[in-house]
């Protein structure tokens, strides 16, 4: 399986008190074990370092991060990104910037988002999204 890990899960995961047991956090370590292609983006790793103090925290979120696979947006991802977020729109749906390029990168690159915002739920009704599902047996599952 390829996943796009947004925010809200390395949030939850990289916990300096007590990493969260969530379930989408029990899948992106699963997926890290196991071998599944993990990828990120500028903006995801940008949240993540905001607000991250300690330099050495810093520099271990920026190694982790650099042994997954990097999308850069390109021009049409971003074009496509605001066609996405005019679509959930007029669908009643309201995402951020963020959120419609972080869901036009999934649906590009093929892979399923790990996530726990439920903004991507509702624009996955809309969009051809792909999000993971925690597992009812054995590895992570999409819908």
């Amino acid at each position: 399986m390829s996943l796009l890990v947004d925010t809200s899960v390395w949030s939850l995961g990289l916990r300096r008190d007590a990493p969260s047991d969530a379930p989408e956090v029990r899948g992106l370590r699963d997926a890290l074990a196991g071998g599944d292609l993990v990828a990120t983006t500028g903006v995801i790793l940008q949240e993540v370092l905001q607000g991250v103090v300690p330099a050495r925290v810093r520099e271990q979120i920026t190694e982790t991060f650099a042994s997954l696979e990097y999308i850069a947006p390109s021009r049409e991802d971003h074009v496509a990104a605001a066609g996405v977020r005019n679509t959930l729109r007029a669908a009643g749906v309201q995402v951020g910037t963020i959120d419609a390029l972080i869901a036009q990168l999934a649906v590009a690159g093929g892979h399923t988002l790990l996530t726990t915002d439920k903004d991507f739920q509702f624009a996955a009704r809309h969009v051809d999204l792909r999000l993971w599902t925690a597992p009812t047996g054995g590895r992570g599952e999409t819908r």
